[in-house]
């Protein structure tokens, strides 16, 4: 059975997508298929480059010599987003990649079931229970957002408001019942915290709510299965925001404390510089 694990990101990503594909491979011995979503995007004069099509297939190379099943397949959807752009939300605190997986329903080589993945996640075991959750009735799939659970409320009686880093998609039931055309609607009219998550959790009605396991965003246990590098807040000594990306390597070890994934970011520090294209 092959995995599809959908990415979204500018070039600026190559980093995490390339960590966070050796981490995949380590903990699955099925094939995956990556697709990764970019744009060429300009904004108030920022012109956004996207994630480079050489460098998609040297990683297409480095993951068909770990496993003739695997492919990776970038897909350049400038055409489809400016068609129909969240003009509300391009001006955000996030950049406008983070809206790109609301369009997916429209790319017909998307399948119908696909694992969407920030690209600040580690995966830490294997992900194939994860890959294999019934969804009869359900569109998507998420953990609970870690502080956002606490804010943002869509019922009265339980916890509702799901992270949308790692997310389970039943394509097959989006296209039909058009969640994610309603979700662009709201994008593109109303401004949005966190626009992309925002609306898939007021829009969503058909939602499951998976075990925080696969998607830890604060702390690590032993049955984690994806660690989700999120922004997090410290009171001790004193309070401050701390942010760390799986490829701030010295960060890693020195802000959070973690060691864990040496070997992996060892292999992501050999083979980063003979992915990226040179200019």
């Amino acid at each position: 059975m092959t995995m599809n694990i959908m990415f979204c990101g500018d070039e600026k990503m190559t980093d995490g997508v390339l960590i966070a594909t050796l981490s995949l491979m380590r903990h699955t011995d099925q094939p995956l298929h990556i697709y990764v979503l970019t744009a060429k995007l300009k904004v108030n004069g920022h012109a956004y480059q996207p994630f480079s099509a050489v460098t998609a297939e040297r990683m297409a190379d480095l993951m068909r010599q770990e496993n003739p099943q695997h492919r990776l397949t970038r897909i350049d959807i400038t055409d489809l987003f400016m068609a129909n752009p969240p003009q509300a939300n391009m001006t955000t605190m996030f950049t406008p990649y983070c809206m790109l997986r609301l369009y997916a329903d429209l790319i017909p080589e998307l399948p119908d079931r696909v694992l969407y993945l920030d690209t600040d996640i580690v995966c830490r075991r294997s992900f194939s229970n994860l890959y294999q959750e019934p969804m009869k009735d359900v569109d998507i799939a998420g953990v609970l957002d870690h502080y956002g659970k606490w804010w943002f409320h869509h019922k009265l009686t339980w916890f509702d408001y799901i992270n949308s880093g790692v997310l389970l998609m039943n394509l097959a039931s989006i296209r039909q019942d058009g969640l994610l055309v309603r979700c662009r609607r709201l994008i593109r009219h109303r401004w949005l915290f966190m626009p992309d998550q925002s609306a898939l959790n007021i829009i969503a009605k058909s939602k499951q709510i998976l075990p925080r396991k696969y998607n830890e965003q604060h702390k690590v246990e032993t049955d984690t299965v994806f660690q989700h590098f999120t922004t997090s807040f410290r009171f001790w000594p004193r309070f401050r925001i701390v942010t760390v990306k799986p490829w701030q390597i010295s960060a890693v070890h020195h802000q959070l404390g973690l060691h864990e994934y040496d070997d992996l970011l060892n292999d992501y520090r050999q083979l980063a510089p003979k992915l990226k294209e040179v200019s």
